[in-house]
């Protein structure tokens, strides 16, 4: 049914229809919407048997996650920014568990100083604790993506993380086509834990592992999420089967085929670079972008077909690696390794400035003429930033 719908709650009621059995829930911006309505909806009654656990920190949320799915339930929570850092240990633990929690993140930029817009300085900080990372373009994706989530991480027996920008898709209103529960309830069946913690039959989980062993754990979480690499795309193509739309998957090329100038991104900037792009093929311009769904698993060899014939690449990211630059720009070159395609980083967007379409029509031009550094940063008030130095 289309409606017309905050994010927020278009991924609340999302969730709800996946059918958690404990929701772990604390409030902090731009999330918090999200678990309010899921509050409203366990109080109604809509969604039994169901336990919403009002915890006293995010730690607390993820712990009471961990211990809810290795009981065996459905488990789900939400999170950003700071809220994230402050669950990491925990965040480790239930990847190195294998535990099929799903958790929303609200991308927001980590301080200081304090900052409650969007970048993906958060869930860039986590990209290699064990979690898959699935990041939606725009609400109606992020809808999707839950959906898919849960189904992804019960059939591999690991956390995935969906990431939707914070206000710019939570508390945006948009037309989105909202599945029945009949439609969920045949795409995603009941959870079958496949190791459930049991009074009845005592047993230890994450007990302390040795040097004889531990780089063989390690590997182990390796090979499933390269495993979710096979996984992903045959659920998003499922997904489309079942609900008649295309949504998630690794990659999304726009007018990539032919382009000699690729712009890669993630989440909701997409839509304003593929207006930008249609703009400038108006022009005579061969150009088009690449969004990365999944970023972990990192889909190398996606990445590497989709930009393979352009003549250069420019990378749009919305997080910087201090003391080195871009991290998307990086697995991008990881993935061209041994061709000779220029990759040029372009840091943008962070604390939630705005990336305009004039920002991007200046950008594109000086990529089309090979006139960018190696990393650039758009919209930078170099005047202050030169007296600073000085």
């Amino acid at each position: 049914m289309l409606r017309q719908i905050e994010g927020s709650r278009a991924v609340a009621e999302a969730v709800a229809m996946c059918r958690p059995e404990v929701i772990c829930a604390y409030p902090i911006s731009p999330q918090t919407h999200i678990v309010e309505g899921l509050s409203a909806i366990v109080k109604s009654g809509e969604l039994s048997p169901c336990e919403f656990v009002n915890v006293e920190s995010e730690f607390a949320a993820m712990s009471v996650a961990i211990g809810a799915s290795a009981a065996g339930a459905r488990a789900y929570t939400a999170t950003a920014s700071q809220g994230l850092l402050y669950m990491v240990e925990a965040l480790y633990n239930a990847a190195g568990l294998g535990l099929p929690i799903v958790m929303t993140l609200a991308n927001r930029a980590i301080g200081p100083p304090i900052n409650i817009w969007n970048d993906h300085s958060d869930s860039m900080s986590q990209r290699d604790s064990g979690w898959i990372q699935l990041y939606a373009e725009d609400n109606q994706e992020a809808l999707d993506m839950h959906i898919q989530a849960f189904k992804l991480a019960e059939r591999l027996s690991l956390p995935v993380m969906v990431c939707m920008d914070g206000f710019i898709l939570t508390h945006a209103f948009e037309r989105v086509d909202v599945p029945s529960q009949a439609q969920v309830d045949e795409f995603l069946p009941p959870f079958e834990p496949r190791m459930v913690l049991d009074p009845a039959e005592p047993m230890t989980i994450g007990a302390m592992v040795g040097p004889d062993a531990f780089s063989e754990v390690r590997y182990l979480m390796h090979a499933k999420q390269r495993r979710a690499l096979g996984t992903i795309p045959e659920l998003a193509v499922d997904f489309e089967e079942a609900f008649g739309r295309p949504s998630g998957g690794l990659v999304r090329g726009y007018r990539a085929d032919d382009a000699e100038t690729i712009v890669v991104a993630l989440g909701s900037v997409l839509g304003t670079i593929d207006d930008v792009i249609d703009e400038l093929r108006d022009q005579g311009v061969s150009i088009g972008s690449l969004g990365i769904k999944c970023f972990r698993p990192y889909p190398l060899e996606a990445v590497r077909e989709a930009l393979e014939g352009a003549k250069r690449v420019v990378v749009l990211e919305k997080a910087l690696a201090v003391g080195v630059g871009g991290i998307v720009g990086q697995n991008v070159r990881l993935a061209l390794s041994g061709l000779p395609l220029p990759v040029y980083d372009v840091v943008a967007g962070l604390g939630g400035r705005p990336i305009t379409k004039a920002s991007l029509h200046g950008l594109f031009a000086d990529a089309v003429n090979d006139d960018l550094e190696g990393l650039t940063f758009l919209d930078m008030d170099w005047e202050v930033l030169e007296r600073e130095l000085a």
